[in-house]
């Protein structure tokens, strides 16, 4: 226990010896071969485990002296000093692989018994070397025993008081400075040594591990009892009832982060994972960390999935790999003025211990790799991460601030897992070189959509009802990607379903929405409606309005949680709370009154857009700051929103202004979404009746609507001048998103071709963006009023099925269409290719990495024949396999245009491959053929062969990463003594050996068209790479 955990491979201990881990590692080329496992393996646990390992390679002479303190720097990252480790090892030989193995068992069984064997010698003449060759058993003697034995050979005089402390220092555990005491008494000549091998034999034996004493285990389950009784239930947010989260928790879409390349390269897509998952050992962006970073959007569920894990924990169905689970909120930790220490941090402000706080605390230190805290919300913390102040004294108390960022770099807990949960524009590139591994929350999916709504509305007929609602609305499925809107459309299931029309389309609606649900709720029964009214809305406007006014301040505030005396401060009472918009939060503060937030974040900027468009006393020049922040480059959407864009009037400014220039940027675009909305024409008259000056309204909504019209346009106008020879091209960035959602939010089809009319761009980039399928149809909202035929890019988002459906109106604009890892699945591929045969400019589709089968064959063979102006198409890393193949290849017959066609990361085969070259062999446009990594072998590159023999058109052929041999490249070289059109053929990775190059090397003489061929990472020596390169440079080796 604290020792190593190989999550990939069953214990060392259990290793059997045909294993790779077993007796064949006893081989310096066997433990080359399985170096990146064992890496791996030492990096897995903790650092103390790869000091016991240490230990008894050094009590077996394995290790010299000078070995063990090259491996002993203090600061050096884990995986450094384990392929150091290796290193030293591979050097000793046969033996030295051996006895690795054998420690690795050893440090995994943790068996080591306290007492010492018998050759134990205490009046050694060499004490010295009996400390090394005991040094397993006397660390361990030592562990619960260090403090007295350093007090005393202090007192003794052995060591001075300096040395004592350097022991001492806060950052080392139990087990580290007994260490430091015995390799102090290595280098001492006065005594020490021959007084510790005496003194050990009379420390009292420890009876048990630490981990079995009484206290810790009675600490575990009163950890285990808290975290349930948080995590069990999930509120409605309104606060009226709770729901078990196991009843109605729907799995979410989480992707690994995973590193782009170039689009023609073999690479993993992004991975779907399951929460269980969350720890595994892929995808790792750096070995060293311990931080888990989980980013998602608003709404998408961060907070729940954590609340998962922790019931998992507390009810023993998952990660019993950690022994204590430590929750804090970001928001509420915000809230402690007071320094702390991570044992107040950890006891006080989560679990308190009731008996052996010293001992559980030392546990926690000893073994941080069977700890985890999770830190939820980073983006609601209102300071701005930095390791600019280091911290690593676990004891010492210091800011929240700089406690929380020291836990983050792994200043303080090294070796304990962090989850941190944020949106993504709040976690900064400084941020990200101390996370181990990133995952993406990418909101529910159509089946999961489903699912949730089946499990909140279990009666017959009564979710179905809703699900053939959504399918019915595109606008209103789309927004349900998001589970905060499929908890809107469970909860208002009787307003939607009692409705004629005019479903919500806009994320306005929603919440307009669920504000008439809650205000129904809490009005007479006479005074049921459907619709949200002028009569029911003013009914308890000044409650929404103080509603608003407290939450504006908490924006401007960046305070989330109110005390008593802010509510006080914003004349909120009793019945303004029983509308249920704010509801209890758990205190972080011992001994504290309970506090209260509202429901989730968004509703927060809700109610601030609210109190900016309705409150008599927001002066309407200040709506301005919500678009156009004066601090200078303070976010991506004050750099969008050019001073220009109001022309204010130099009055002293307001508290609204200066709330609204204090808010985080992600909240203030949230809040200038929704205040587009409140004033857009469609809520005009419900507003108007709410406000006493018609006037003011008509001010504020003209105020909005030049502001993001005129925002845009200048926008488009910055755009550096086209690079001759190129497309003129803009890389938008997020701030961009939330411009058009502001603009989608009004529903103004003028605005909308007002604010394009002078974009002139022919590539419009927007990778990275969070582009959901909200986002996606605010996009097509806007986009379908160019004036000119636009490339449309957006990979690596989350655009997925229901996204494609929103982006459609826009596609008769597109002139090509990328959609790189976007989970997009065969039923989104039908309906866009079906709405892509009747838009002619549309020429190019970019569909790779996605979740493509099969089943979308027959949509893209009909969109090869039906579409003769067509040029690329671009489907690698699905997975399509030759059945696909083989009906792509029917389409590829009858059409006459295509260019670039991408297949690679699929599972052709040999019999796909043989219909592709079938269809290509008088095929006249194609020029680009990408075929790597599909498990082509030489059946398939005598298809192709035959294929180069006849095709006078294709200049690239790439087969990298298939298993084509010497024989499959026999094939092609005779292919390509008769091509005269092919120029670069790429055959990296295939197993090809002197003889396949020899082939090659003969048709080249034959062929003076090739310009190159590519042979890296296949069978040859050192001296054939050299021989082969001289004979012709065309061979790139």
């Amino acid at each position: 226990r604290g020792g190593l955990v190989c999550p990939d491979e069953k214990e060392i201990a259990d290793v059997p010896p045909w294993h790779p881990l077993g007796c064949e590692m006893c081989s310096q080329e066997a433990l080359q071969a399985q170096r990146s496992q064992l890496v791996r393996l030492l990096v897995s646990g903790s650092l103390e485990g790869f000091e016991s390992i240490l230990d008894w390679l050094l009590s077996w002479e394995v290790l010299s002296w000078e070995d063990y303190e090259s491996l002993s720097l203090p600061g050096q990252p884990l995986s450094r000093l384990a392929r150091c480790l290796l290193d030293t090892v591979w050097k000793k030989g046969a033996w030295g692989c051996e006895k690795l193995v054998a420690a690795l068992q050893e440090a995994q069984a943790n068996s080591q018994s306290p007492e010492p064997r018998g050759d134990w010698d205490p009046h050694s003449l060499h004490p010295a070397r009996d400390l090394q060759s005991h040094r397993p058993a006397i660390v361990r003697r030592l562990y619960s025993h260090v403090e007295a034995v350093l007090d005393l050979v202090q007192e003794l005089g052995f060591v001075s008081k300096y040395e004592c402390d350097d022991i001492r220092l806060p950052i080392f555990t139990s087990s580290q400075r007994a260490r430091r005491l015995l390799d102090l008494a290595t280098v001492k000549a006065n005594g020490l040594a021959t007084f510790l091998l005496r003194h050990i034999l009379e420390l009292p034996v420890p009876l048990s591990l630490p981990l079995e004493a009484a206290e810790c285990c009675q600490y575990i389950s009163k950890l285990r009892s808290t975290v349930s009784a948080q995590s069990r239930f999930l509120s409605t947010y309104d606060g009226v009832e709770n729901l078990c989260l196991e009843d109605v928790y729907t799995e979410n879409l989480l992707e690994l982060r995973t590193q782009a390349s170039m689009a023609g390269a073999l690479w993993e897509s992004s991975a779907t994972l399951g929460l269980e998952e969350l720890f595994s050992t892929r995808g790792h962006l750096n070995e060293d960390a311990d931080t888990v970073l989980v980013v998602g959007e608003a709404g998408s569920g961060k907070s729940t999935l954590l609340q998962r894990l922790h019931l998992l924990w507390a009810t023993g169905q998952d990660f019993q790999e950690f022994l204590f689970v430590f929750p804090f909120s970001c928001r509420q930790l915000q809230c402690v003025t007071k320094q702390l220490s991570v044992r107040t941090l950890l006891f006080e402000h989560c679990c308190w211990p009731d008996g052996g706080q010293q001992d559980i605390f030392q546990f926690l230190l000893d073994h941080p790799d069977r700890v985890l805290l999770t830190f939820d919300g980073f983006d609601e913390f209102r300071f701005r991460f930095t390791d600019g102040e280091r911290h690593c004294s676990p004891t010492e108390p210091t800011s929240v601030p700089t406690l929380l960022f020291n836990l983050l770099q792994g200043s303080l807990l090294k070796g304990a897992r962090k989850v941190l949960t944020s949106r993504p524009d709040a976690v900064s590139a400084f941020l990200r070189k101390y996370v181990r591994v990133e995952y993406h929350l990418r909101g529910f999916s159509e089946e999961a959509i489903e699912l949730y709504l089946r499990k909140c509305h279990p009666q017959p007929g009564l979710a179905d009802h809703l699900l053939h609602l959504l399918q019915a609305t595109s606008a209103l499925h789309g927004l349900c990607h998001l589970p905060v809107f499929s908890w809107m459309v469970s909860r208002c299931h009787q307003e939607l379903l009692l409705r004629g029309g005019g479903f919500p389309r806009t994320t306005t609606d929603m919440y307009l929405l669920i504000l008439q649900h809650f205000l129904l709720r809490t009005s007479p029964p006479d005074a049921a409606a459907h619709v949200l009214g002028p009569g029911l809305l003013q009914g308890r406007l000044s409650t929404l309005l103080r509603l608003g006014q407290l939450a504006l301040w908490g924006l401007g505030m960046c305070c989330y949680v109110f005390s008593a005396q802010h509510l006080q401060a914003a004349q909120v009472d009793p019945d303004d709370i029983s509308l249920g918009f704010l509801v209890r939060a758990q205190s972080v503060v011992p001994g504290s009154r309970p506090a209260l937030e509202f429901l989730h974040i968004t509703f927060q900027c809700f109610f601030g857009a609210f109190y900016l468009a309705l409150s008599p006393d927001v002066p309407v020049a200040s709506l301005r700051h919500l678009f156009n922040c004066h601090r200078s480059g303070s976010s991506p959407l004050a750099r969008l929103l050019p001073t220009l864009c109001v022309q204010a009037s130099r009055c002293e400014e307001s508290s609204v202004v200066a709330l609204l220039q204090k808010a985080e940027p992600h909240n203030l675009q949230i809040t200038a979404a929704f205040l587009a909305g409140l004033l857009s024409q469609e809520h005009r008259d419900l507003l108007a009746e709410c406000q006493a000056s018609k006037k003011a309204l008509l001010r504020r909504q003209a105020c909005v609507r030049w502001c993001l019209a005129r925002s845009l346009r200048r926008h488009f106008q910055s755009i550096p001048p086209v690079v001759p020879g190129e497309a003129k091209s803009m890389h938008a960035m997020p701030g961009f998103i939330w411009l058009i959602r502001s603009l989608y939010e009004m529903q103004e089809e003028r605005l909308a071709r007002e604010a394009v009319r002078g974009l002139d761009v022919g590539h419009l980039k927007l990778t990275f963006c969070s582009v959901g399928p909200a986002e996606c149809a605010a996009l097509a909202f806007v986009l379908r009023h160019l004036q000119r035929a636009v490339a449309l890019q957006l990979d690596h988002n989350s655009v997925g099925d229901m996204g494609v459906e929103q982006l459609l109106p826009c596609l008769g604009v597109c002139k090509a269409l990328y959609l790189r890892d976007n989970n997009i699945s065969d039923r989104g591929l039908g309906k866009l290719t079906e709405h892509a045969l009747h838009c002619e400019q549309l020429q190019k589709l970019a569909l790779f990495n996605n979740k493509l089968t099969d089943g979308c064959a027959h949509s893209l063979a009909k969109l090869l024949a039906c579409k003769q102006n067509f040029l690329a198409l671009r489907l690698g890393n699905n997975h399509i396999t030759a059945v696909g193949a083989q009906v792509l290849a029917q389409g590829l017959r009858s059409n006459a245009s295509l260019q670039f066609l991408g297949f690679w990361g699929n599972k052709a085969g040999d019999e796909g491959a043989q219909a592709l070259a079938e269809a290509l062999d008088d095929h006249r446009s194609l020029k680009w053929l990408s075929l790597v990594g599909n498990n082509i072998g030489c059946v398939g590159a005598q298809a192709l062969a035959l294929m180069l023999e006849k095709n006078v058109a294709l200049e690239e052929l790439c087969l990298e990463e298939n298993h084509l041999l010497d024989e499959g490249v026999c094939f092609l070289a005779e292919g390509l003594k008769r091509n005269s059109s092919l120029k670069v053929l790429k055959l990296s990775n295939n197993g090809i050996t002197y003889l396949g190059a020899e082939a090659l090397l003969q048709a080249l003489q034959r062929n003076d068209t090739i310009l190159e061929v590519w042979l890296r990472g296949n069978t040859f020596s050192p001296e054939e790479i050299e021989k082969l390169s001289h004979r012709d440079t065309r061979l790139l080796l």
